[in-house]
């Protein structure tokens, strides 16, 4: 290691989830459930826009913020879900990740505290630890299979040394889900100690709990347009759009300037193309979406019951996201179970402790399968697995 790099980048832990995956490159006989995407494709209109926007010869540098036409859409996009959000509001960032790590630049300084809500997905924890901050976990409590928050014990972790808050709900990996009385709180209380709230709503869609085409609850159905809170999404997971990497940010409209610049010595800008095929997704969005949540729903509610029938199982059903994340009485080692699971069921899921020390003995299945047959067959693996190995 070469001694004049950075101390937070030497300590960053390697993806445990790639660790698994990596057990099982090269083999077909093995079912992938590890990564957080869905296995069905595009749809071939989005794909066809940034064709036809390849063969214009729309292959030069856009504005920092994204196309004019593209945030425009996002904001009608966004107010239609959650009230009045004028595009001056709005950054188009080169994926979900992207955006996140532009909020941790642009408002977390090296030795700032940070309060993040555990289990998550280990980038919204790797972030501001690579911008030198101090991190505080507050984890979120297992109960028969369903992790539910500690609001008290997350409010009291809030002080005026906090800086920001990151809140991921729907929640990668547990599918938790915040409800609007608890924004309401978390709000009010930040609003008194000056701590920015970076909300992870990237699932807001992929939710539930309610009739068919709602939207799990935000944080900004309820702030003024100057609070302090930062949302993040991306086009990944509603439209089908993983590997495009695209996505955006809503903020108050004093910090757009700054994120531009941001974006500047980041990306530069989002390709045109893929905002080309962005605008194509949200001009027709009442085909995918609907269609892939009620499909998701159908996945969930084929692989839980099969999961909670198995005797060392603890599962319940999540409200949010794409994932079931279930305890394994065996699993006194997330990562050499899921390993195990790989090399002797042919079966790929994520560790739990990919997302938090406190998810050990977890593992994380998602569940986005075009086809809910292969998710009957994974169970079966897995069924097959525990026999054995307790013959």
């Amino acid at each position: 290691m070469p001694e004049s790099m950075r101390k937070a980048i030497q300590d960053l832990a390697e993806s445990q989830i790639r660790e698994v995956a990596n057990a099982g490159i090269g083999r077909d006989d093995v079912l992938p459930f590890w990564f957080g995407e869905s296995d069905e494709v595009t749809p071939e209109f989005i794909r066809q826009a940034a064709i036809e926007s390849l063969q214009r010869g729309e292959t030069f540098y856009a504005h920092n913020l994204g196309l004019p036409e593209l945030r425009e859409a996002i904001a009608r996009y966004m107010s239609a879900l959650h009230g009045p959000i004028p595009a001056e509001r709005i950054a188009v960032t080169s994926g979900g990740v992207n955006a996140l790590m532009l909020a941790v630049q642009c408002l977390v300084d090296p030795g700032d505290e940070v309060v993040a809500v555990t289990p998550v997905w280990p980038n919204l924890t790797a972030q501001p630890a690579i911008m030198g901050a101090r991190l505080r976990c507050v984890p979120l409590r297992p109960v028969d299979g369903q992790w539910t928050l500690d609001l008290e014990a997350l409010l009291a972790a809030i002080t005026p040394a906090t800086r920001m808050l990151i809140v991921n709900a729907p929640n990668n990996p547990t599918g938790w889900t915040l409800r609007a009385e608890e924004q309401a709180a978390l709000l009010a209380h930040c609003r008194r100690t000056g701590t920015w709230i970076l909300a992870d709503e990237v699932y807001e869609r992929l939710y539930y709990a309610d009739a068919p085409g709602a939207c799990a609850p935000s944080f900004l159905d309820q702030a003024q347009p100057d609070d302090r809170l930062v949302v993040v999404h991306s086009f990944s997971k509603s439209f089908l759009m993983t590997g495009w990497r695209l996505g955006w940010l809503v903020m108050p409209a004093t910090l757009v300037q700054a994120m531009g610049k941001l974006i500047e010595f980041n990306t530069s800008c989002a390709s045109v193309f893929t905002q080309r095929a962005a605008l194509a997704a949200l001009a027709r969005q009442d085909e995918v979406t609907p269609r892939v949540v009620a499909h998701l729903r159908l996945c969930r509610d084929t692989l839980v019951p099969l999961l909670a029938a198995m005797p060392q199982v603890a599962v319940s059903a999540a409200h949010g996201g794409m994932y079931a994340f279930f305890r394994l009485e065996c699993a006194d080692d997330s990562l050499a179970v899921a390993k195990r699971l790989v090399r002797e069921a042919g079966l790929g899921l994520a560790p739990g402790t990919a997302f938090a020390p406190e998810a050990q003995g977890w593992l994380r299945w998602c569940f986005a399968s075009r086809d809910p047959q292969r998710l009957v067959l994974g169970a079966e693996r897995l069924d097959r697995w525990l026999r054995q190995r307790n013959a």
